[in-house]
């Protein structure tokens, strides 16, 4: 289960909007595309964001040209993106004429193009004047540290508050922003953004925000159970004309109807796609045949599912594949087969700090790599309790790490401040900045 809707620690109080500045100040006096350590009293998140804005060579004071998608290309997202099912519970939520706080409401795609964007128009027309208005591409490499770009990016709800912009000229406003994931593939669907004048700015917007992203993702899910159940009905007379196994799925993996097969909620769909081959090797069924269907596709195991890897076979090879922030996949492979499990953002994080610690690490310094407290322990050995139900003998313990007959590798990011942005143990930010400069280097196998 992705923890989309965890919220980042919300900004100091109004009293705390000087030692922002002054924070800011600071980072920013260094020479150009330097990484200037963050300040004590500044967010993990924040520094982490202004680092990896230097690298790209950002200038706060004048930012780049936010780039914007013309009104067809706008209109195309619009009805692609599918949260226009849910603007009526956003709205409802979000937009409330007597509260008398002035807010704009945002709601964008993945890659931050601003979908919707409503509010008072003086409010409006004050967004304009820095770039904020309907198929501008609110990211940010585009225009430094904010709300919607810093959620797009790390996939946790988040506060923005005046000074913690990376652009000088974003001062004057707070956004608060929270993800919306697509049920039926956890990815990213879009961002959800409450931004107003940073001086009217008050404490519950972000739980608000984190509410309205809750209840968007339920009416998705509703509505994804309708067309599963649509689905079942044209599956049912199919399957009962097969005798062997065989199961119909949707386009995302998740089964509709089965027949002659254990349980199983979801298939993991080919890299290529459904539609790549008519056989695919599946993840825990073997080779299948695979047509397609109105809505959906017909999966028909030809053999037997394979044999799992032995836990400890020689030739083992175990990769991380982090490249894409909002989807980590480990796979493993061997002489008797290979298979794929999402870990979540938690297990993501131990299984990079296993791979790179091949040695083994402690459950007190593990406590101590995420949390930066040694004490907690427990869970830390509750999370390695659950990582082991995928990995079995591959993980082993006293201390805990990956066998030590596995060859590991990890694929990492362009970008260093990519590697699990969502993350803020302090392991992952070391090894976030080490790569940056170039003095840590991830195992390649």
């Amino acid at each position: 289960m992705h923890r989309s809707h965890r919220p980042a620690r919300g900004h100091r109080p109004q009293a705390g909007a000087a030692a922002l500045t002054r924070a800011y100040d600071r980072a920013m006096s260094g020479e150009p595309g330097t990484d200037a350590p963050p300040q004590d009293d500044q967010r993990p998140e924040i520094g982490d964001s202004w680092a990896r804005l230097r690298r790209l060579g950002l200038d706060p004071e004048l930012g780049r040209n936010a780039r914007r998608i013309d009104a067809a290309e706008l209109e195309h997202r619009r009805r692609d993106n599918g949260l226009d099912q849910v603007l009526p519970v956003l709205r409802g939520s979000l937009i409330t004429p007597d509260a008398g706080t002035p807010l704009l409401l945002a709601i964008t795609d993945p890659e931050g193009h601003v979908l919707w964007l409503e509010g008072s128009r003086p409010l409006l027309r004050s967004a304009g004047t820095i770039g904020f208005e309907h198929g501008a591409r609110w990211s940010e490499d585009e225009v430094g540290t904010n709300g919607i770009g810093l959620t797009a990016r790390t996939g946790r709800a988040t506060q923005v508050h005046s000074a913690e912009h990376y652009l000088r000229s974003h001062h004057a406003w707070t956004c608060v922003a929270a993800p919306v994931r697509d049920p039926r593939t956890g990815r990213l669907a879009g961002v959800i953004d409450l931004s107003g004048p940073a001086h009217s700015s008050t404490p519950y917007l972000l739980q608000l925000t984190v509410t309205a992203a809750r209840l968007a993702e339920t009416e998705l899910r509703a509505r994804h159970l309708e067309s599963l159940h649509r689905l079942r009905t044209v599956a049912a007379p199919l399957l009962a004309r097969f005798t062997g196994p065989a199961l119909v799925v949707d386009g995302s993996g998740w089964t509709a109807a089965a027949s002659g097969m254990p349980d199983l909620p979801r298939l993991q769909p080919p890299a290529d796609g459904w539609a790549g081959a008519d056989r695919q090797r599946l993840p825990g069924l073997g080779e299948c045949a695979v047509e397609p269907l109105a809505d959906g596709w017909l999966v028909r195991p030809l053999a037997g599912p394979p044999t799992a890897p032995a836990d400890q076979a020689e030739g083992t090879r175990i990769r991380l594949d982090l490249t894409r922030a909002e989807q980590p996949q480990l796979w493993v492979s061997g002489a008797a087969g290979g298979w794929s499990y999402g870990p979540s953002p938690r297990h993501a994080e131990l299984l990079l700090l296993l791979a790179v610690h091949r040695e083994g690490l402690s459950a007190a310094q593990l406590a101590q790599a995420l949390f930066g407290d040694r004490s907690r322990t427990v869970t830390v050995r509750a999370e390695l309790s659950r990582l082991r139900r995928h990995l079995g003998g591959l993980l082993e313990h006293r201390p805990y790490r990956l066998s030590g007959s596995a060859l590991v590798s990890v694929r990492a990011p362009a970008e260093p401040y990519d590697l699990l942005p969502g993350s803020t143990a302090p392991a992952v930010r070391e090894l976030r900045a080490g790569l940056a400069a170039g003095t840590v280097v991830l195992p390649a196998g």
